[in-house]
């Protein structure tokens, strides 16, 4: 297998920029509510700014609309009956960072942590698993993990969870299935009965890069190799929509530019072999 080279280097590491995360100018964000207000007003200073273009105005109404599908679900559910489905990934991630947003709207319901369920891929990145455990601890998730398929893997989740009546879940328009989803879906005939609930569902891809580079949100080191969707090792690999021009010094080495840099929502899956 060809070598993959960074077509950037000097980055500042994962654990280190979600280590500066968790502090303020008023010291350490040692509980969840603390680690919410900061990340909410971050968010709404986002949302305030008089933005110079059509695209950073289109992202502020896509978190207008997810923070507002959030806290309709507390409205709906208690903390108790809400869970997050997350495993790493950059569309997960924005959910996550909405979801914290909103909760400080509600500091007196704050847990000390979120529940959370992480299913894990038959053939696991160790950059992955490496980024979730870090952001987990980061953002305060109580996550349970789980390495059988998906249908097998929630219903043993809720076995264990019997209270969770909603898991959020950070699927988009163009991902597979989700070309019908809603905010608010019940799971299909067959599967473990819970609402599932799609924040983001309608962002667009580059929407979802420019709010994470935007509020400068730690990301899993894969993208900037030219991942774009990540899966299992067996089956993703960098897109090739991604493929630098730049000539590597290394004998079959290719160079990816970073995942942010692609534009078109239908070429995220390239680099996917399902």
């Amino acid at each position: 297998m060809p070598q993959i080279l960074m077509e950037e280097t000097g980055k500042t590491s994962v654990a280190g920029r979600l280590e500066s995360m968790q502090n303020t100018a008023n010291g350490d964000c040692n509980d969840l509510r603390t680690k919410s207000a900061e990340l909410r007003r971050r968010v709404f200073a986002f949302l305030n700014s008089d933005l110079p273009t059509d695209h950073l105005r289109s992202v502020q109404d896509q978190v207008r609309i997810s923070v507002g599908v959030v806290e309709d679900a507390l409205d709906r559910y208690s903390l108790d009956e809400l869970s997050i489905s997350y495993n790493g990934g950059k569309d997960c991630l924005v959910l996550l960072i909405l979801f914290l947003a909103a909760l400080a709207s509600k500091p007196n319901r704050a847990p000390a942590k979120i529940q959370s369920v992480y299913i894990v891929s038959r053939f696991p990145f160790m950059e992955i698993d490496t980024f979730v455990n870090e952001s987990s601890e980061a953002y305060a998730l109580d996550l349970n993990r789980y390495t059988k398929p998906m249908k097998i893997s929630f219903g043993e989740y809720l076995e264990e969870k019997p209270n969770v009546k909603a898991i959020f879940v950070g699927t988009r328009r163009t991902d597979p299935h989700g070309a019908n989803l809603t905010f608010f879906d019940p799971t299909d005939h067959g599967w473990p009965d819970f609402m599932r609930i799609h924040p983001v569902i309608d962002w667009h891809y580059a929407e979802i890069w420019t709010f994470i580079r935007h509020l400068q949100i730690p990301y899993c080191p894969l993208y900037d190799l030219g991942y774009t969707s990540l899966g299992g090792t067996l089956d993703t690999h960098p897109n090739p929509a991604l493929r630098s021009k730049i000539e590597s010094s290394q004998e079959n080495s290719m160079v990816f530019r970073p995942a942010y840099e692609l534009v078109e929502d239908r070429e995220e899956r390239l680099g996917r072999d399902r």
